[in-house]
C-alpha cells in the first residue's frame, strides 16, 4: 500500500515508498459546519487557524465555505466564493502547504485553484457539475473522490445498504475510471468511502475494518472519522469532546490502509501516528 502516489502537477502529496500517513487538518469557513461552525468568521481568524494547525503537523489543509454537515442546506454560489476564495488568498500567501478546497461547483473549484489550492476534494466525486472533471483535468489539480448516498440535507435519513463495502467500492471504482477517461491520471486521485455521508454507525465500523479493499483501487485513500456522530454514539461524548476518539479512528484508518486522514485535531493525530511509526520502526533514522 505505501507504494502508491497522490500528487498534482506541482508536488507530491502522498510519496511512493514513504508508509507515513499524511494528516489533512480542516479548516472550515462556514457558519454551520457540525463541529466548528461561526469559529473562523473572517480571514484572519482563518489564517491564524491554519497556521496553528501548519505548527501542529499538518502536511495538507482543507478548506471549505459550505457545510456538509447533515440536514444542510446549499448555499448560493456567490456565498460560498465570498467565504473561501479570500482565505485562500491569504492561507497560500502565508503557509508553505498544499491547500485542497472542499466545493462541489466547478466555478468555485476553478477560482480555488487559481488563488493557491492545488487539490479539489468533492463530497460528490464529480457527479455534482458537469464542468468538474474539466477544471480538475485542465489544471493538473489534485482531486478527491468520495462516496455518499444521498445530498447532505437527507443522507443520515436511514441509510439502507445491502454490502456496504462492496457497493461504496464499486461507486469508487467507477468514478476513478470515469475520472481517468476524462484527462485526470490515477496517480492524482485519493479516494474517500465517504464515512459519515448517508451510512448508519454500522455501515461506518463495516468500512473501516475493511479500508484495505479500498486501497486495490491503486489509489491513495483518504478518511475523515474527525468528531463524527458515530464516535458520539460509542463514546457518548460531545462534538467537543471526542479529540481522543478521533485520533483512535484516524490511527485504526491508517493501520488499514488510508494515507490520508482529515482530522480537526491535528496534534492528537500526529502525536498517535509517530508513536504507531516508532512502534513499528520507522522511519529507521527517526527512530533507531
Amino acid at each position: 500500500m505505501a507504494d502508491v502516489t497522490w500528487r498534482t502537477s506541482r508536488r507530491i502529496i502522498v510519496p511512493a515508498g514513504d508508509p507515513t500517513p499524511v494528516v489533512m487538518g480542516i479548516v472550515n469557513v462556514t457558519p454551520d459546519s457540525f463541529s466548528d461552525g461561526g469559529r473562523l468568521p473572517g480571514v484572519e481568524a482563518a489564517l491564524d487557524h491554519a497556521r496553528r494547525l501548519a505548527a501542529e503537523g499538518a502536511l495538507l489543509l482543507d478548506l471549505g465555505g459550505e457545510s456538509s454537515r447533515p440536514g444542510s442546506e446549499s448555499v448560493p454560489l456567490v456565498e460560498e466564493l465570498r467565504r473561501v476564495i479570500p482565505v485562500i488568498q491569504a492561507v497560500a500567501g502565508a503557509v508553505d502547504l498544499p491547500l485542497s478546497v472542499d466545493t462541489t461547483r466547478a466555478e468555485v473549484a476553478r477560482r480555488a485553484l487559481d488563488a493557491g489550492a492545488s487539490i479539489v476534494n468533492d463530497i460528490t466525486a464529480m457527479t455534482g457539475d458537469p464542468e468538474m472533471a474539466r477544471v480538475v483535468a485542465g489544471s493538473g489539480a489534485g482531486v478527491v473522490l468520495m462516496h455518499m448516498q444521498g445530498v447532505p440535507r437527507t443522507m443520515q435519513h436511514e441509510p439502507r445498504y445491502d454490502d456496504v463495502v462492496a457497493e461504496v467500492y464499486d461507486f469508487l471504482a467507477r468514478r476513478v475510471d470515469w475520472a481517468v477517461a476524462q484527462g485526470i491520471p490515477r496517480d492524482r486521485i485519493a479516494v474517500d468511502p465517504g464515512i459519515g455521508f448517508g451510512k448508519a454507525i454500522g455501515h461506518n465500523l463495516a468500512i473501516l475494518r475493511d479500508l484495505g479493499r479500498f486501497a486495490t483501487l491503486g489509489c491513495a485513500v483518504l478518511v475523515g472519522t474527525s468528531r463524527k456522530g458515530f464516535l458520539g454514539t460509542i463514546t457518548g461524548r460531545g462534538v467537543g469532546e471526542r479529540a481522543t476518539a478521533s485520533a483512535v479512528s484516524s490511527l485504526a484508518a491508517c493501520v488499514a490502509g488510508a494515507r490520508v486522514v482529515r482530522v480537526h485535531d491535528v496534534a492528537a493525530a500526529v502525536d498517535a501516528i509517530k508513536v504507531w511509526g516508532a512502534i513499528r520502526g520507522w522511519p529507521e533514522e527517526e527512530t533507531s
